[in-house]
């Protein structure tokens, strides 16, 4: 049981990382740091998006629209973080 619950902090683990850096290259981008011309920043970009839009479109479909605001990436970030760091730990000392 107890490598159910540390393959799943592994996965969240994942999931947190892919946030974080998807999240760093919208701000990259939206300050012209990054130019998405460029095939290997449109490739991640791309990639990344395409990831997280499963998570995202339901978040987003929820929440209101605040035009260019996306808050959706901030929901599933601390739905992401109160799963890994609350809720894992309390269901596996539950069961040990």
């Amino acid at each position: 049981m107890m490598a159910i619950f540390a393959l799943l902090k592994l996965i969240l683990d994942v999931v947190f990382f892919i946030m974080i850096v998807h999240i760093i290259l919208s701000w990259l981008i939206s300050f012209q740091v990054l130019n998405t011309r460029q095939p290997l920043v449109m490739q991640i970009w791309d990639g990344l998006s395409r990831l997280l839009e499963p998570v995202y479109g339901p978040i987003r479909r929820i929440l209101p629209n605040t035009g260019a605001l996306d808050l959706s990436p901030l929901v599933v970030f601390v739905i992401v973080i109160a799963l890994r760091d609350i809720l894992l730990p309390t269901l596996a000392s539950a069961f040990y």
